[in-house]
């Protein structure tokens, strides 16, 4: 028992790297950016922007990748609001002003609070509900869209498992004892809502063989994958944004279908 602990921690150490320091203070966001702070099941308080499209009955949650906090992802939410559409971005716990320390099974519950607050509190139906996810938000998005009737589900980036990761990296000792940690091979098969994954073809961080087995391992249905030629990780929504955000905002605008 006492081995499997350490494990987790040692996966939750080296899979998270929050920034609880640095971030906008309220009074300096954008106008249309709202502030709020919901709870999640295990009382911790996530610091969360909704930013509401009065003209559409759709709502994209956002799950970011693994550094630093929802503040350095404004640009990220203006630019799917831009494309008319309700945005929710989600600090995990840990990061920026949100309560806790992160963990995998914390962030799943971190995304189970925001879903709850995106239904039962902004009142948006689950059919018009994306889930987005970046780099280890891919995690968070796979975790809760099983067995779900969403809008549909955009993975920029996404990992394998957790294991795969690792082992990529070197980290040979993680690489053994990380289990079924961050595995979205294993709950691929119950995603039934449309797909769409984003991968760059240079990704040297999470690489594309990652997401393209990630693809394979969905159900036979309204999937698709958009290779970007030469993007990397961290480049990929900034340097080849034209084709990134076109992809996102092209499906965005295919579903729910009328």
């Amino acid at each position: 028992m006492l081995f499997n602990i350490n494990c987790t921690f040692l996966v939750n150490k080296l899979a998270f790297y929050p920034d609880s320091i640095n971030y906008l203070p309220g009074e300096r966001l954008p106008q249309k950016v709202q502030e709020h702070f919901i709870e999640t099941s295990d009382g911790k308080k996530l610091q969360v922007y909704y930013i509401k499209n009065q003209l559409s009955n759709k709502m994209l949650i956002y799950f970011h990748g693994n550094a630093g906090n929802i503040s350095g992802r404004l640009d990220d939410f203006l630019a799917i609001h831009g494309m008319g559409i309700s945005v929710l971005g989600v600090g995990y716990r840990g990061y920026g002003k949100s309560s806790g320390r992160p963990s995998e099974k914390g962030i799943y519950r971190d995304g189970e609070a925001a879903f709850t607050y995106a239904t039962k509190t902004l009142g948006y139906s689950s059919s018009n509900i994306f889930l987005f996810g970046r780099s280890i938000g891919s995690t968070v998005a796979v975790n809760l869209s099983q067995n779900k009737n969403l809008a549909g589900v955009v993975l920029a980036t996404p990992l394998s498992t957790g294991k795969e990761y690792a082992k990529f990296h070197g980290l040979g000792l993680l690489s053994h004892v990380a289990g079924d940690a961050f595995n979205n091979i294993k709950k691929a098969p119950h995603i039934s809502s449309p797909t769409l994954i984003i991968h760059g073809d240079n990704d040297r961080t999470v690489p594309h063989k990652m997401g393209k087995r990630f693809f394979n391992a969905l159900p036979k249905g309204e999937k698709k994958f958009v290779t970007i030629p030469y993007a990397g990780h961290n480049d990929i929504s900034t340097s080849f944004a034209n084709q990134y955000w076109q992809a996102v905002q092209s499906f965005i605008r295919a579903y729910p279908k009328p």
